[in-house]
């Protein structure tokens, strides 16, 4: 899953488990902090990013949502990922965020169920 949703220009961190060992060959670079020895960081390699990017979608879907559907998931991490690149914190203020949504959402239309269909939702 990670190759498909990931640029292969990318440049992964991770820890020391073992599943990233081959699929950090696929990307431009791969560095490894090993959480065992109590490295956290060296260098630019670190997981410190991701744990929070974590952290607050789990909060948010626990304690916002708290219940989210396997079929929903992608459309709630899409959420969270527009909302943490995004953020205060990088400098994109309320009138910036809006725009961004507002091109978002251009050409595309929102249904619960399909003129003619029973059950499925069009997204």
């Amino acid at each position: 899953m990670l190759v498909n949703n990931v640029s292969k220009d990318a440049h992964l961190r991770t820890d020391e488990a073992s599943q990233y060992v081959k699929v950090g060959r696929e990307f431009a670079s791969h560095e490894a902090v090993r959480h065992n020895a109590r490295e956290y960081a060296r260098g630019s390699a670190h997981t410190n990013t991701i744990e929070g990017y974590f952290s607050i979608l789990k909060r948010g879907l626990v304690g916002t949502y708290h219940k989210c559907g396997e079929q929903h998931l992608i459309r709630y991490v899409r959420e969270f990922d527009f909302r943490y690149n995004n953020r205060s914190a990088l400098g994109v203020d309320d009138v910036q965020r809006t725009e961004t949504a507002l091109k978002g959402i251009g050409g595309k239309r929102l249904t619960y169920r399909r003129t003619g269909q029973q059950g499925q939702a069009e997204i």
